[in-house]
């Protein structure tokens, strides 16, 4: 199993390119189901999740072809089976979204119920509430949700008992096919489920209101194909913006977005960094200052993301001053600290392990180091660039799941840091 090797003490200097997002990705290429024609996506990133997604496809039957710049051609019309199965969902969460696609094109769908990383339950009954609403019949055995229905899809008023990311994108993408006006209510507003609706009304489709808590989607008979580009990783991008102010650096993300990061870049001036946004991305600088400690609160977009908490959590731990780090999102989302602490953090857990109380301490001490999710696993890297000494990253393969060439874009800015391959 690849590790990480990291010499820590280095601040993070220079420019680099936000990748594609991999949450915008991951759901254009399910929605690629939808169309009678090609969809073509550009700017993708080359991740674990987005190889998964297409094997999926493929084991559809539905011709895929990828250039050297990663842009995605998919034929729907060439699919030959409904069934997406346990092998390849059970890695992925995003892969169940697969099922809406083929049920309001094909009519049917056989979907094994999804994997991912494992920071606490994230159920999907949001998501089969929404497709019975529109007329699906839903039947579950042995891991599988099988899924049918007469004719066309039948539009609905449909609520989702909370913000769910996931849930808002399935119906929305089984809604475009629906016989009237579907009206989504209580829906997530996160800028990726907008760049989704964008693309799918590039294809054809007629919706309104996405970025907002209310969706309408009037059914059409058909999609046909498009071309899209994703738009720049929000999560990366401030990934990169977190780990130049825990070094005390100055990094400038080419194509990352303001407008989706207003509440990241409030909490790093809060934290003592300079940041200036200019046409082609967003630049922080530290003046090889010490971060001062900042409070958050992890709650749906607008409001601070919990894929950064680790992140900040990392940065927090060496700051001036404490910090309450609130996690409302998921469970089990507090699994780096205990690795963290390791090196010499100073993080304790209280209120059944959903807040993290950290007192910010000079630097950190090298230390071998696991990851147990994407989030945590980039949160230790972090950790081991701003630690005394050498640090090992291990089980890696969730950083690959979602950060595109990670070690190669972190050298470019003077860590150092290596791959060391497995046997």
């Amino acid at each position: 199993m690849d590790k990480l090797y990291i010499k820590g003490g280095t601040r993070l200097e220079g420019e680099v390119r936000a990748s594609g997002a991999k949450n915008s990705a991951l759901k254009m290429l399910a929605a690629s189901l939808l169309a009678d024609g090609p969809v073509i996506i550009e700017n993708v990133p080359h991740l674990r999740d987005i190889t998964t997604m297409i094997e999926i496809l493929g084991s559809l039957g539905v011709e895929v072809v990828i250039d050297e710049k990663m842009s995605i051609e998919i034929h729907a019309n060439t699919i030959k089976s409904y069934t997406a199965t346990y092998d390849l969902v059970k890695t992925m969460r995003a892969s169940f979204l697969v099922l809406g696609p083929l049920l309001a094109h094909f009519g049917q769908a056989v979907v094994s119920l999804p994997g991912g990383c494992a920071i606490g339950p994230r159920p999907v009954d949001q998501h089969l509430r929404g497709l019975e609403a529109l007329g699906a019949k839903i039947e579950m055995s042995e891991g599988y949700v099988r899924a049918s229905v007469a004719g066309r899809l039948q539009a609905t008023k449909f609520r989702f008992d909370f913000s769910t990311v996931g849930g808002t994108e399935h119906i929305m993408m089984a809604a475009t096919l629906a016989e009237g006006q579907t009206v989504l209510e209580n829906c997530a507003r996160e800028p990726e489920i907008t760049d989704l609706a964008e693309c799918l009304n590039a294809m054809g489709a007629d919706i309104v209101g996405q970025g907002t808590d209310t969706i309408t989607i009037n059914g059409v008979a058909s999609l046909q194909g498009c071309k899209r580009r994703v738009i720049a990783d929000r999560v990366e991008a401030a990934t990169f913006l977190i780990a130049a102010a825990a070094t005390g650096g100055r990094v400038k993300v080419k194509e990352a977005c303001a407008e989706h990061l207003e509440i990241v870049l409030d909490k790093l001036t809060e934290a003592g960094a300079e940041i200036t946004v200019t046409e082609d991305g967003i630049e922080l600088d530290m003046k090889g200052r010490r971060p001062k400690a900042v409070s958050l609160v992890t709650a749906p977009y607008p409001a601070f993301p919990t894929d950064l908490q680790a992140q900040m959590m990392v940065m927090n731990s060496i700051a001036e001053g404490a910090a309450n780090v609130k996690e409302t999102i998921f469970e089990n989302r507090f699994m780096h600290v205990h690795e963290i602490n390791r090196m010499g953090a100073n993080i304790r857990l209280e209120e059944n392990n959903t807040l993290a109380i950290v007192e910010g301490v000079e630097s950190l001490q090298a230390a071998p180091v696991m990851a147990n999710d994407l989030r945590a696993s980039i949160s230790l890297v972090i950790a081991g660039m701003v630690a005394q000494g050498d640090t090992t990253v291990e089980r890696i393969y969730h950083i690959d799941r979602g950060y595109e060439q990670v070690e190669e874009k972190l050298r470019s800015l003077g860590a150092n840091i290596e791959r060391i391959q497995s046997r």
